[in-house]
């Protein structure tokens, strides 16, 4: 080879170097992107269903919604037979007013009238016992002179005794009068006085329980019963499908865990033609790992380690129903690395 030929070689060979380097970078360029950019993942919105049901038991009277019908926080949705417990509201209140009025009675105490009725009695029996005395005393003088017999000194005796008793009987009362109720009495009556107060909360909850009413926003996915039917308390009678918030369930590959960390925004699309793209943000990351579900694995992952994350959807709207599939992406480089510069 001439010396013209191996310089026409070796400019040929660095060309061919040029064009080579050429090519690794620019598939450099288009490949560092996906490496460090948006990690793309599959998921499903997530189904919770809560079933609804009376907590007392009773006839089914009414049914206000059916399946498929859209529900709001609060919304009435069915009721029981509330009779037998309005009755016993009403007992209820009765026996607190009755109980209320007999603690107002021993707290106040005796009346005037009740002292003064106490102090009359006590004279009325002093004068008793004055006039037992005197007559006492008049039969044991006839006595002496053998006037009267001893069985009429023995029964003078006996009734000033019994005058005598009579009157620390009444002096008794008056005390009593004057000191009013005891403390003992006062304390039970208002013991029994909360105890009927908290009968009727209690009764007035189980009226309140007759009403059925939405926890919170949902779709009716099942009506169980039907009016006329006799419900337990904890009966199923509704289920409910709860929409908001709208959560994502997805899997994250062991491989890119470290690129998913809560509080970062995510693009969310479903499969649908036209569909739009959500917002939404990782709300939770499984801190155990588990197998991809069978319900989503393939022949080449049925080993693999996954790990759950929930993600919570900020724009949600009819277009994303429970159980549907969605994809999720996941933008911006690894979390703690910086692009390089060019």
């Amino acid at each position: 080879m001439t010396p013209s030929q191996r310089g026409r070689f070796k400019v040929a060979v660095a060309i061919v170097l040029l064009i080579l380097a050429g090519v690794g970078v620019w598939r450099f360029a288009l490949q560092a992107p996906a490496d460090a950019g948006v990690l793309v993942l599959t998921g499903n919105v997530d189904i919770r269903q809560v079933n609804l049901a009376f907590n007392v038991e009773g006839r089914i009277t009414t049914m206000l919604v059916s399946e498929g019908d859209m529900v709001t926080a609060g919304q009435e949705l069915a009721r029981v037979e509330s009779n037998y417990y309005t009755d016993g509201l009403a007992i209820a209140r009765a026996r607190l007013d009755a109980q209320k009025a007999q603690v107002a009675k021993l707290v106040a105490g005796s009346r005037p009238e009740e002292v003064a009725l106490a102090r009359a009695n006590v004279a009325e029996a002093e004068a008793s016992v004055t006039y037992a005395r005197s007559v006492r005393q008049r039969q044991v003088e006839l006595a002496r002179r053998d006037v009267v017999s001893q069985q009429a000194l023995e029964d003078a005796e006996t009734a000033l005794e019994q005058a005598q008793a009579k009157r620390e009987v009444t002096r008794q009362q008056l005390a009593l009068a004057v000191a009013g109720p005891r403390t003992e009495d006062i304390a039970a009556a208002k013991a029994q006085l909360a105890a009927d107060q908290s009968t009727l909360s209690l009764i007035e909850r189980r009226v309140a329980d007759t009403v059925l009413y939405a926890p919170s926003a949902g779709t009716i996915l099942t009506r169980v019963l039907e009016p006329g039917a006799i419900v337990l308390p904890g009966s199923a009678v509704y289920a409910l499908s709860i929409d908001d918030p709208v959560w994502i369930r997805g899997f994250v590959p062991e491989t890119a865990l470290g690129r998913v960390k809560p509080g970062m925004m995510v693009s969310i699309s479903t499969d649908m033609p036209g569909g739009r793209t959500y917002r939404g943000k990782v709300g939770f990351v499984s801190p155990t790992a588990e197998f991809t579900p069978r319900a989503v694995e393939t022949p080449e992952l049925r080993s693999s380690l996954v790990y759950r994350i929930r993600l919570t959807v900020e724009d949600a709207d009819d277009g994303l129903r429970q159980g549907m599939p969605v994809t999720i992406k996941l933008d911006g480089p690894p979390p703690g690395l910086t692009p390089r510069a060019g």
